[in-house]
């Protein structure tokens, strides 16, 4: 045998085991944050209005519970005794002699943005009571998740 057949070729050796050149690792690491960023950003948009139906479900709570606060009490709670009456006797006159509570089953929440729910008596256009969450701004009015979320 010739020293030439003996011999590998290293050229033909390496093709075989070729890697990643640096510009397809770079292809490949923009696919990813494309699509990384393309499910964040869809994250948050269902983020936000998975925030948007908890205020709602508890701003419903809260109603369930002032109604049965009513039933046992006679009369709903004053706007300064608050939501809190429904966890909590009230110790504010009047005070109410048939509380049979708690109203709720854990201490009042915040809201899903982390604002205290407006607990206003009597309510708009002659309801009984109001119960609203100013959404993700915690100012009165907005679009979006910064609008108004209320119990009318």
């Amino acid at each position: 045998m010739t020293d030439t057949a003996k011999k590998p070729r290293a050229r033909e050796d390496r093709e075989g085991e070729a890697g990643w050149t640096f510009i397809e690792t770079l292809v490949v690491l923009g696919i990813v944050l494309i699509l990384t960023g393309t499910v964040g950003f869809m994250a948050v948009r269902y983020l936000e209005k998975a925030r948007s139906v908890s205020a709602r479900s508890q701003v419903e709570t809260f109603s369930l519970a002032l109604q049965s606060y009513y039933l046992d009490c006679g009369s709903f709670p004053t706007e300064e005794q608050g939501l809190e009456a429904l966890w909590e006797k009230p110790s504010l006159s009047p005070v109410p002699e048939a509380w049979f509570g708690p109203y709720i089953q854990k201490a009042l929440p915040l809201d899903p943005w982390g604002n205290p729910y407006v607990y206003e008596v009597p309510g708009p256009s002659g309801l009984p009571f109001s119960i609203v969450s100013y959404g993700r701004d915690g100012n009165p009015g907005g679009e979006g998740a910064d609008a108004d979320l209320a119990s009318y």
